[in-house]
């Protein structure tokens, strides 16, 4: 008999693609998922002091959870040890979106190692690590000893290769049926290219708007939507480019919930020049939605696309960027039959697939957990503190 779980959910940073995941993770399992979560905003200090004030939210829940998934924006150490006498034998699993170890920190920034080690010390705090994509897994374990290494002493390295075997993959879970209700609207004459990702230095828009200057200027018929979340006040390339690109700039900004299925399922491209992507949602809607992809030959992009696609759709260089922008915007009707061709392997991340993964991951641990408190000698356990003590 299948055991129902009830799941405690923790993100600190509840916002943005966190929340969807939180959400969904929740909207679509089988077993009872409570969400503990505070505001996207102060990520530094959500990591430093976020665990005191989730510990607190947790001894005010009615009922003692089952099972602990934790985002990897959790101090996982600090919060166990503040509720130690409460969920002391409760398993734990960490869910890695990104890592501040690999993320590439703004320009002229100097990296912090703190919380690059706070992610490691929560991964061996816990039951079993889940990274995003295969590529975000191989980057953290490629970085790690050089991390360790900047220390002067006691760095136990020899911890890396356990802690390696209890990770495994688990993509995030996407919304993507929700595109089902706005069909594939009829092809346009002037192709539209699609950007959907954060304005942000880590996606590289320089070199997206340098080769739609390049096509520009050798007389190409294109439009061009720019939609995505904007952090910044002044978004200097953005603003260029629409001055740039006039009348070909279609949309600028993000687009609302109502307006971006309907940008989606219109636009013929979609583009990336990413420097860091752990899993790409956006890629993954835009594709779901019959865009052809046009991505860099790194980062998770190949795990998104059969090898047998890649030639077609992955680049590795500027030109190799334009050679395929060229050719999409010039061949629209095979561009579109390739991209249908894609859809199948997007798909599998909706959340109606994903979510059952999660669950026969969580419960296959909690199964473990069950069976090996079973077997381990009893000893007299502390009484639980009051809710609302520390």
């Amino acid at each position: 008999m299948k055991h129902n779980l009830r799941i405690l959910l923790i993100e600190p940073y509840y916002g943005g693609s966190h929340q969807a995941w939180a959400d969904g993770y929740a909207a679509h399992s089988q077993h009872e998922v409570t969400l503990l979560t505070l505001p996207a905003r102060f990520w530094k200090w959500r990591m430093q002091g976020g665990p005191l004030t989730l510990a607190h939210q947790a001894r005010a829940l009615p009922v003692r959870p089952d099972f602990i998934l934790a985002s990897d924006m959790l101090n996982l150490p600090a919060f166990l040890g503040l509720t130690r006498d409460l969920l002391a034998t409760v398993p734990v699993a960490l869910y890695c979106h990104e890592n501040q170890l690999t993320y590439p920190p703004p320009p002229a920034e100097k990296r912090d190692l703190t919380y690059g080690m706070i992610n490691w010390l929560s991964m061996l705090a816990a039951d079993r690590v889940f990274f995003n994509s295969r590529y975000h897994l191989e980057d953290w374990f490629e970085a790690l000893p050089r991390l360790l290494k900047h220390f002067p002493d006691h760095v136990h390295t020899d911890h890396i290769p356990d802690v390696r075997a209890q990770s495994e993959v688990l993509p995030v879970g996407c919304d993507l049926r929700r595109f089902d209700a706005h069909p594939r609207s009829e092809p346009s004459p002037t192709p539209l290219i699609l950007w959907n990702q954060r304005w942000e230095y880590d996606k590289d828009p320089h070199t997206f708007f340098c080769a739609l200057y390049t096509l520009a200027d050798e007389g190409m018929d294109f439009q061009v939507a720019l939609a995505g979340s904007n952090v910044r006040q002044i978004p200097e390339e953005f603003a260029a480019a629409r001055e740039r690109l006039g009348a070909r700039v279609v949309q600028y900004g993000r687009a609302d919930r109502s307006t971006y299925p309907r940008l989606l399922r219109r636009a013929d491209v979609v583009v990336s020049t990413a420097i860091h992507e752990f899993f790409g949602v956006a890629i993954v809607e835009a594709i779901y939605c019959g865009c052809f992809p046009v991505l860099p030959h790194r980062l998770s992009y190949p795990e998104h696309i059969p090898p047998a696609y890649h030639e077609d759709c992955l680049y590795r260089d500027d030109e190799g960027l334009l050679t395929r922008l060229r050719w999409a915007l010039n061949h629209p009707d095979q561009a579109r039959t390739l991209a249908a061709q894609l859809r199948p392997t997007v798909a599998q991340f909706d959340w109606t697939t994903v979510g059952p993964r999660y669950d026969e991951a969580l419960e296959r641990l909690a199964c473990s957990a069950r069976a090996a408190r079973a077997n381990a000698p009893s000893t007299p356990a502390r009484p639980p503190k009051a809710a609302g003590t520390m």
